[in-house]
């Protein structure tokens, strides 16, 4: 059992409960929190509380069972690390690397990679199957990704993702030209109500989630855009690219038409910078990640169509 205490931010108050653990603790998902809450795991001033308690300014302690199986294995899977040092690694995740094991990818995933490089040294918060694990991004979302090896480390980090200072800026290709050459996408995303794998921008109950953008340069038929986080909602940029009628060039789970040139499958997705505060001294870090090979030959193939 592993005990974790969440203070909440003044922004949080008024938070329901379920919603508030499973911010702090991006590795459960609303149901999980909502499972720990039924269970009595999640206790405030000593006290148990049910889903819809609205947080007030108690500090919330959450007790994470054991899990009595499944637990991720460590593989010599090659990794592309960007910085480490003794509290958390950025590391740069290929296309196609999903990021935890998890039903229909048990191994080969990044979280397989991290426990042979670290030797197991991973922060303990996301559990036996997703250790060290602070923040995901898709299987064909290439980019730079944050790792802790302490739980002091990894609930550091979580709060800086919960007060949004965390940078996060991504670079796309999505679909057709936009109107405006920046703007900001402030749209809730939560589970559609029908397709239960995808997400959907303006459903009800979902999580107030925002996006800007800029353009970085027009393509026949293309934009290729930086956008940048504000908040972290599952397929956030796919979703709210989409629900303003680009969706991401490869991204046919969100509405992209089938491209006309042949091109990496999956969308075109980059997380391109990350920076933080590091959580031992304080210190700023600020990483980039050059475009892939995937992405750099998306954008040529766009280039000759356009004649440039």
């Amino acid at each position: 059992m592993r005990e974790i205490e969440l203070a909440p931010l003044p922004e949080e108050l008024g938070t329901r409960l379920d919603l508030f653990i499973a911010s702090r603790l991006p590795q459960l998902t609303r149901s999980a929190a909502q499972r720990l809450i039924e269970s009595g795991y999640v206790l405030c001033g000593g006290k148990a509380l049910n889903k819809s308690h609205r947080i007030t300014g108690q500090t919330v302690r959450v007790s994470l069972p054991d899990p009595a199986h499944d637990i991720a294995e460590p593989e010599d899977i090659p990794l592309s690390v960007v910085y480490e040092d003794d509290w958390l690694l950025v590391v740069n995740k290929p296309k196609g690397m999903v990021v935890h094991p998890g039903a229909g990818n048990r191994s080969g995933t990044l979280v397989n990679a991290l426990l042979a490089h670290c030797s197991g040294r991973l922060s303990g918060i996301g559990g036996v199957m997703r250790p060290g694990i602070v923040h995901r991004i898709d299987k064909d979302t290439s980019g730079l990704l944050l790792v802790a090896k302490t739980d002091a480390a990894h609930q550091s980090l979580s709060e800086q993702l919960a007060r949004h200072s965390i940078t996060r800026i991504y670079h796309a290709v999505v679909t057709g030209r936009l109107r405006e050459p920046e703007g900001v996408v402030d749209a809730a995303v939560g589970r559609h109500p029908v397709h239960r794998k995808r997400m959907a921008a303006g459903v009800p109950g979902g999580r107030r989630a925002v996006t800007r953008y800029r353009v970085i340069k027009e393509l026949r038929g293309h934009t290729y855009i930086e956008c940048r986080l504000e908040t972290g909602r599952t397929h956030q940029i796919r979703v709210h690219m989409s629900h303003i009628g680009h969706p991401l060039l490869g991204d046919s789970v969100y509405g992209a038409p089938k491209p006309k040139i042949a091109l990496p499958a999956g969308q075109c997705l980059h997380a391109k910078a990350l920076g933080f505060r590091h959580p031992a001294d304080g210190r700023d870090m600020l990483f980039d990640s050059p475009l892939p090979d995937y992405f750099a030959r998306a954008l040529a193939a766009l280039r000759e169509t356009d004649g440039h």
